[in-house]
């Protein structure tokens, strides 16, 4: 009788220590009890499970990392591209996320996807390329909305790549040339505009100082002679030779 004790005690204790479960901080279980899910989650630490009339659900409340395989997208221009995302989410109430949907990783990937391609088809080639961090913000708050009664929340979405045809990338090379070439003629017919303002306002003082004059010439010289050239052409000023042209006064 005693030994019948024992056993019968013994399996009782067998059954209490197999029904503990251990939780890591950033799980937490979803414990259903006879099919019905108990108000709150368990975790982190030891929980009883007490099976067959308990099943538990582990729920991970750390961030996961979604890479958005590359998808075919028209642009609002109609442009066709290739894009790829990432996407960063995690869960914020376990209950929802066991209860609401039936996996949550999946719905969310997919949601990602169909984002993406939405997102992408309502904007410009020129706004996708230059304004990525507004498309970013944009499908965060879509997808975020969307995956709201999940218990899912979407801390991050980021456009890793945009992959243009072969011909769209040759038109943006040549359009980026033309305009390189563009600011160039501008920028050299600025610099003339200002150096004829500067000679123009040069030649005013030199009429206004004929010496002045005088002082270039020997200057020139001074630096043509300093090169060591054996031909030095120089410039006479009319203003020497003048007085040898005009006709001498009659006495």
């Amino acid at each position: 009788m005693l030994s019948s004790t024992g056993i019968v005690i013994g399996l009782i204790v067998l059954y209490f220590i197999s029904c503990i479960r251990i939780l890591y901080e950033y799980q937490r279980g979803v414990i259903f009890r006879m099919g019905r899910a108990l108000p709150e989650p368990k975790g982190p630490g030891i929980v009883f499970v007490f099976w067959p009339i308990d099943r538990m659900v582990r729920v991970s409340l750390r961030t996961f990392v979604h890479d958005v395989p590359e998808q075919d997208v028209i642009t609002r221009d109609n442009v066709s591209v290739r894009v790829n995302a990432v996407v960063y989410f995690r869960v914020v109430d376990p209950m929802k996320a066991v209860l609401e949907v039936e996996d949550y990783r999946y719905a969310t990937t997919q949601l990602s996807q169909t984002s993406l391609r939405s997102i992408v088809g309502q904007v410009e080639l020129d706004e996708l390329l230059a304004e990525r961090e507004k498309i970013n913000r944009r499908l965060q708050e879509v997808i975020d909305q969307q995956s709201d009664p999940w218990g899912i929340k979407v801390s991050l979405v980021e456009v890793k790549h945009v992959d243009l045809p072969e011909h769209m990338k040759r038109a943006m090379a040549k359009q980026a040339e033309s305009e390189r070439e563009r600011r160039a003629k501008v920028i050299h017919a600025q610099g003339e505009l200002q150096a004829a303002e500067q000679l123009a306002q040069a030649a005013a003082m030199l009429e206004a100082h004929p010496m002045a004059m005088q002082m270039r010439f020997l200057q020139t010289l001074v630096e043509v002679g300093s090169e060591n050239n054996t031909t030095i052409v120089f410039p006479i000023p009319l203003e020497l030779i003048r007085p040898l042209l005009e006709p001498k006064k009659q006495r």
